[in-house]
């Protein structure tokens, strides 16, 4: 029987595509299986090409793979990973490789990792980002696991990403849930990132009454400056299609209530778990959440509010506070994700690199843009930096972009247009850079209630106020 270097269980798009793309770089061996042997014979039939090593169950695939055994698993998070994961040990060896490539919750992989590693077998979450178009001709991928499977999984994984600047689009994320949680946190920013892009097609059309096609020429037009990047260029080209039916713009016939499938929802609760504020991602989040609630958006419609209508009269300079707003906004979306990486990594014991996760997300993933080259940068110069926003270049950009944000911001509030990722994201840089919040008089609202204590300005230690109208006696308390 001809020996398989890599194998793949899960033949659906992704599955089928990953395969292909395996097959056709020098070396590469693949080994095939699917619970349905039917789609095996469809994808055998559709590509000779490639060589296919075709296994009828579990045991004749574990037969087929040379050692250390290594598949791919490409099937539907949940029971059905666990099912797979339980038939491979059953057939696998110490020392062989199980790759879960699919949107996992990293606890989920963190879980997986430590009863598989039991066994003695290596389990990897691998994150892979692309889509099917990814999948098939070079994905950004973010895999976890032992050292041990990198040298074996590595230079199979280099052969099938995307290529950027002549690096290839993945790096040795971290032990165990890393490129899983890596993985979540990419696809938070990738909601934020479209929210943004979708409020500001909103307010240029609003402001403007530009048709989508003339939008879409804005957009394509910013592709080839600071903002370009996958999400702006699909954008140009969604706004231009035409519906064959109707004879109307494409995006005036789809109905404007946004699905999701979990992985933003993920980044916002991981990041409320470890205490980060992510108020763009969260935004973006809940702007879909509100899209798909039509019976009270119907209810509320007759709601007294301004006319959603922007008095614009310099249409050009009002689309350029656009651009501005948005690239300031997208520069905060990438900071808050990165704040939830350094989390994650001390929460969990991971050694991330955040430059290369910077780097790996140039090529193949969904948001890859043209400034992560900064960012990477930015890490290069200050591994320590505390923030990302506050690195030169993108103080440089704040500095460029806030008054057009601010203008625009405030635009779409007097019109009572909605733009919470917009918004959301100046309220954090204004929190971020204010000098004193009024969280002080939150504390002293706590500590009313719940006796729950605060630290002062002036003195260490933490203190319990005595509350009684408008003579207060302070008491220190004993913390240890």
């Amino acid at each position: 029987m001809t020996q398989a270097n890599i194998g793949v269980v899960g033949l659906a798009v992704m599955g089928s595509n990953l395969a292909r793309n395996l097959a056709s770089r020098e070396g590469n061996t693949v080994a095939i299986f699917n619970r349905s042997y039917e789609k095996t014979q469809t994808l055998l039939d559709a590509h000779p090409e490639a060589e296919f090593v075709a296994a009828k169950d579990y045991a004749e695939f574990a037969a087929s793979l040379s050692k250390p055994r290594t598949a791919i698993i490409m099937v539907q998070a949940g029971k059905g990973t666990d099912a797979v994961i339980d038939a491979l040990t059953e057939v696998f060896e110490p020392g062989d490789i199980i790759v879960d490539g699919g949107n996992a919750l990293f606890t989920d992989t963190i879980r997986r990792e430590k009863a598989v590693r039991e066994t003695g077998i290596n389990f990897v979450g691998a994150g892979i980002s692309g889509g099917e178009e990814g999948a098939l001709n070079g994905p950004s991928i973010m895999p976890g696991g032992s050292d041990e499977s990198w040298v074996t999984l590595g230079p199979i994984l280099k052969s099938i990403a995307a290529v950027a600047e002549g690096e290839p689009c993945v790096t040795h994320v971290g032990h165990d849930g890393a490129g899983h949680f890596v993985k979540m946190i990419h696809n938070g920013i990738e909601y934020a990132d479209m929210q943004l892009i979708a409020e500001a097609y909103d307010l240029i059309r609003r402001g403007t009454g530009k048709t989508p096609a003339e939008i879409s020429a804005i957009f394509s037009e910013w592709n080839e400056g600071e903002l370009e990047s996958y999400l702006i260029e699909i954008t140009a080209e969604v706004l231009k299609q035409v519906d064959a039916e109707t004879g109307k713009p494409l995006v005036d016939v789809i109905l404007d209530q946004a699905g999701s499938k979990g992985t933003g929802v993920w980044t916002v609760q991981t990041s409320l778990d470890l205490g980060i504020p992510v108020s763009g991602i969260a935004e973006a989040v809940f702007a879909r959440s509100l899209s798909s609630k039509p019976a009270q958006r119907a209810a509320a419609s007759s709601l007294p509010g301004p006319s959603e209508t922007i008095s614009v009269a310099d249409p050009d300079a009002f689309i350029e506070n656009v651009r501005l707003a948005l690239y300031a906004s997208k520069v905060i979306a990438y900071s808050q994700g990165f704040d939830a990486i350094v989390a994650g990594a001390e929460q969990y014991g991971w050694d991330i690199k955040k430059g290369e996760i910077a780097k790996i997300w140039r090529g193949g993933c969904i948001i890859r843009a043209r400034f992560l080259n900064r960012i990477t940068e930015a890490y290069a110069e200050n591994p320590g930096l505390v923030a990302l926003v506050t690195a030169p270049f993108f103080v440089d950009v704040m500095a460029r972009a806030q008054d057009a944000w601010r203008s625009v911001v405030s635009d779409a509030a007097k019109a009572g247009i909605p733009a919470p990722a917009f918004s959301s994201s100046l309220a954090y840089y204004d929190g971020l850079r204010a000098d004193r919040l009024p969280a002080a008089l939150v504390q002293g609202q706590r500590d009313f209630f719940g006796a729950h204590t605060y630290k002062r300005t002036d003195k260490d230690g933490t203190f319990h106020t005595l509350w009684s109208g408008d003579r207060t006696e302070i008491e220190a308390v004993d913390t240890h």
